[in-house]
């Protein structure tokens, strides 16, 4: 008896190792930090979804998918599981760093970096001061933009155009529909 327990102890103890290894490989997969911990989480898996982040300052508000805290550092991480691209988009990078900002009043500085996870690629991006400068300035213009009686289209992209909103109203439209 004494010796069927000491093999189902051994067993389990070898299951569990494989386990271990299994999730530290797939964590190595995600590209996070090893020892961050997610602080903030807007996909609702783990628990209720978090109210979003809020700038005064900036007047922004936004949810960004995830925020890991590594080291006392906290990191955005933007999810496009659809999206296949060779490089990061323009207007992922820019999401990214507005997201900075939000993490910048919420949690007291500016991050270093944030992480763009595609499909099959992830991406590091580093968040400099002059990205900061250029969120900060798009910002300005689309506030400006929206007084504007019209406002030039600003992309060569079809898809877009079908999923806009606005497709109707507007006399830019790459593709009638």
């Amino acid at each position: 008896m004494a010796n069927l327990f000491g093999i189902l102890f051994v067993i389990i103890l070898v299951a569990a190792i494989a386990l271990w290894l299994k999730s530290r490989q797939q964590r190595a997969a995600t590209g996070l930090p090893f020892n961050a911990r997610i602080v903030y989480a807007d996909t609702g898996a783990w628990a209720k979804i978090e109210k979003p982040l809020f700038s005064r300052r900036y007047a922004l508000t936004g949810k960004p998918d995830y925020v890991v805290e590594d080291n006392g550092t906290a990191i955005p991480i933007e999810v496009k599981p659809n999206r296949i691209a060779p490089t990061p988009r323009e207007s992922d990078v820019m999401q990214l760093a507005a997201y900075g900002l939000l993490i910048e009043d919420a949690y007291g500085a500016f991050p270093k970096y944030g992480l763009l996870k595609y499909r099959a690629a992830l991406c590091q991006i580093d968040l400099t001061d002059g990205l900061r400068a250029r969120v900060i300035a798009l910002m300005d213009a689309m506030r400006r933009n929206t007084r504007a009686r019209d406002v030039a289209r600003s992309h060569t992209e079809p898809a877009r155009c079908r999923a806009c909103g606005y497709r109707a109203e507007c006399g830019q439209a790459l593709e009638s529909f």
